[in-house]
């Protein structure tokens, strides 16, 4: 693709292809070298480079491409739930769907678009969808590249007709981290916390940033932006914005439960950790007709291991 203004509106904003599997591929490219691939099949972030052509995103040696097993790795989408209870599997059914691209989506604000390449895909819910989770929806999904190589998933969900319904959702985020023992995570401080490692117990957060050093499961809550995953080995820092997502989910499963992933390679742990934009504690409710939006917007930025405290207030989008 050329680097001319008019490559970059929206008809020749992305291109599509296909994966190793033939599952068709949306690709998205700005002009200083960035780069995003989002499957078709779920509707699925798989790969987010920077203009050096350097992976953002984690993704298993042993993930698995073929439908309707969702890929281990990239930005999974989890809906209508988060975890597994019900008759649905677990995280949903969302990321294990065939998407469709959006021709005429309904306008967003310029801000949305501009400067951007994007691309708008849509979900809508099978017969077989219908007999497990008996409500018409559509799930608009935007995902887009700014010129700074920023990533950002808009989702929109709208109850179509009929009864209320309600559901969980997370972007379920595998970041590409140099070890996880050189991570830490700032923005969460005094925040309570599930600890899915104890019953789903309530704590509050004591530290002035996360660490790891064992396995860790928790959904914080209420959380305000940002949040940063500081990187001391790759001195880089991902700084996550999000809107409409109160909540966040920090996992990194460690040694032991590694072994037990078939799709994880045994120490394939230290080099990811989810960190996801969510709402678990308080679903979401639609009325019939109305819609709920959840927006997450990913930058990375140049960090140094001997850096001080980083003022999140100052990243720029």
């Amino acid at each position: 693709m050329g680097h001319s203004a008019a490559v970059w509106d929206y008809r020749a904003a992305h291109e599509l292809t296909t994966d190793w599997n033939g599952n068709p591929l949306v690709v998205l490219r700005n002009p200083q070298g960035a780069s995003a691939r989002i499957s078709l099949h779920g509707g699925q972030v798989m790969s987010w480079k920077n203009q050096h052509g350097e992976e953002l995103l984690f993704t298993s040696s042993k993930a698995i491409f073929k439908p309707p097993k969702a890929m281990r790795g990239g930005i999974p989408i989890c809906f209508p739930q988060f975890g597994n209870c019900g008759l649905l599997e677990q995280h949903g059914f969302a990321r294990n769907k065939v998407w469709t691209i959006d021709e005429i989506p309904p306008p967003l604000p310029p801000n949305d678009s501009n400067g951007k390449s994007f691309v708008d895909l849509i979900l809508k819910p099978s017969s077989e969808e219908l007999k497990f989770w008996p409500h018409s929806f559509e799930y608009r999904l935007r995902a887009s590249l700014g010129s700074n190589g920023q990533l950002s998933l808009i989702s929109r969900i709208r109850n179509v007709n009929g009864k209320p319904f309600t559901f969980s959702f997370a972007y379920h985020t595998y970041m590409s981290v140099s070890d996880i023992s050189e991570v830490r995570v700032e923005g969460l401080e005094t925040l309570d916390y599930l600890d899915n490692l104890f019953q789903r117990e309530r704590y509050t957060e004591q530290g002035d940033a996360l660490t790891f050093e064992s396995e860790v499961d928790r959904v914080y809550l209420s959380c305000p932006n940002p949040v940063a995953v500081i990187d001391h080995g790759k001195k880089r820092t991902f700084v996550i914005r999000k809107d409409g997502l109160p909540d966040v989910v920090v996992w990194n499963p460690w040694d032991k439960k590694s072994k037990a992933i078939v799709d994880l390679g045994d120490e394939e742990y230290k080099h990811m950790l989810c960190v996801d934009g969510a709402v678990v504690e308080n679903p979401i409710t639609l009325k019939p007709g109305e819609e709920w939006m959840g927006r997450l917007e990913i930058l990375v930025v140049a960090s140094s291991f001997c850096s001080d405290h980083l003022d999140l207030q100052k990243v720029r989008f």
